[in-house]
C-alpha cells in the first residue's frame, strides 16, 4: 500500500525541519557580525589590539581588523573557524580565571599576559591570528580592514588604484 503525502503534511514537515535547522544554526549570537558572536568579536578585538595597539594611529580593532576577519571566516578563512572558536574560547577562559572579567574588560596587564599565554598554549591559533591581523591592517580597505587606509597613511603610501579599473585621463578629451 502506497501512502501519499498530503500537501498539508508536507508543509507541516517542512516548517518543522526549518525550525530545527534554524535552532541548530543559532550556535552564535551574531549581532552585527557574519560569523562571530558579539562576545567573540570583543575578545578578538582585545587580542588584535595586543598585536597592533593604538599610538598616533588607530589600533587594529579601530582600523576594522575584526570586521575583516569576521567576513573572511565566512569566505576564505572558512577552514579556520574551529581554530578561532577554540582560541577565542581559551582566551576568554584565561581571562575569567585570572581576573573574573571578559578579556575586553580586563586590565591591560592581564590582556598582555593572556596574549603571551596563547603564544605558548595555542601557538597555531596565535600565529594565525597574528598573520590575519597584519593582513587586515596593512591590506586593501575594500575587504573591511585598514579602514580609511590608516596603515598606508602611517607608512606614507598613496592609495593604489583599485585593481581591475582602468585609469583614464579625461582631460585630453575624446579621440576623433
Amino acid at each position: 500500500m502506497v501512502s501519499r503525502l498530503s500537501r498539508r503534511r508536507f508543509m507541516a514537515g517542512s516548517a518543522a525541519a526549518g525550525a530545527a535547522l534554524a535552532a541548530g544554526c543559532a550556535v552564535h549570537n551574531h549581532g552585527n557580525w557574519e560569523f562571530l558572536s558579539d562576545a567573540q568579536a570583543q575578545t578578538l578585538a582585545a587580542l588584535c589590539d595586543e598585536i597592533i595597539p593604538a599610538d598616533d594611529f588607530p589600533s587594529a580593532s579601530q582600523a576594522g581588523v575584526v570586521t575583516y576577519i569576521d567576513r573572511q571566516l565566512m569566505r576564505h578563512y572558512r577552514r579556520h573557524r574551529a581554530m578561532y572558536d577554540a582560541g577565542l574560547d581559551e582566551a576568554e577562559h584565561l581571562s575569567q580565571t585570572r581576573c573574573g572579567a571578559a578579556l575586553g574588560q580586563a586590565p591591560l596587564q592581564i590582556r598582555q599576559e593572556i596574549a603571551t599565554a596563547l603564544t605558548q598554549q595555542r601557538p597555531d591559533f596565535f600565529n594565525l591570528l597574528r598573520s590575519h591581523t597584519m593582513e587586515a591592517y596593512y591590506g586593501s580597505p575594500r575587504h573591511g580592514g585598514n579602514r580609511d587606509a590608516v596603515s598606508w597613511r602611517m607608512l606614507g603610501l598613496a592609495e593604489p588604484p583599485v585593481r581591475g579599473r582602468a585609469q583614464y585621463d579625461f582631460s585630453k578629451g575624446a579621440a576623433s
